[in-house]
């Protein structure tokens, strides 16, 4: 069976999956990228905003104080499936932490603009490079993307980026080289 796994994250307003709201979706596979931006439904928590950089003034959205071009949260998400669709196979959408943040506000914000089934169409799973990670290497203290990236790659990166989380998330799992079993195991 033929796979495609494509690598991708979000920046969002907070942590609270199921209130949260997207902010940055990004997507990568080999060179295809796919990055959009989005003004926040709600406000963005203290805690979010020192972490990513991101806020909003009078609805226009700030990356460490530069405007940055949004789209509408439907246009972002018809999109980004749009994007998915253009892979042969069957696709696995790839995060670290999957599981327990990104899967969730995707699944939810998709079901909000009844996309979701649209969505299930095209990407048959999920795939927890978090869990991923921990049965590759049980041995760790530590899981984070930010370690995982210094160990495995010896870089430092603009973490908490949706687009450069993502493409580190593609190079470690390059350099990983997973087998299929281990993959498997890892979906959600």
């Amino acid at each position: 069976m033929s796979y495609t796994v494509v690598f991708f994250d979000l920046e969002t307003t907070g942590l609270d999956t199921q209130a949260c709201d997207i902010i940055q979706i990004s997507a990568v596979c080999g060179e295809r990228v796919f990055n959009v931006y989005t003004v926040p439904r709600c406000n963005i928590t203290n805690e979010a905003s020192s972490i990513t950089g991101f806020s909003v003034v009078d609805g226009t959205l700030f990356l460490h104080g530069d405007i940055m071009p949004t789209v509408p949260l439907r246009n972002a998400l018809t999109s980004l499936i749009t994007f998915l669709r253009s892979f042969s196979g069957t696709v696995y959408l790839a995060a670290h932490n999957a599981d327990r943040f990104d899967a969730p506000v995707l699944n939810r914000v998709l079901q909000e603009f009844s996309l979701l089934e649209e969505f299930q169409s095209v990407v048959s799973n999920f795939l927890d490079t978090f869990l991923l990670s921990k049965r590759l290497f049980p041995r760790f203290y530590s899981y984070s993307q930010k370690y995982l990236v210094q160990r495995f790659l010896d870089k430092t990166y603009n973490a908490h980026n949706a687009l450069e989380d993502a493409k580190m998330l593609q190079e470690l799992f390059y350099k990983w080289q997973p087998g299929r079993n281990a993959v498997w195991k890892s979906l959600i």
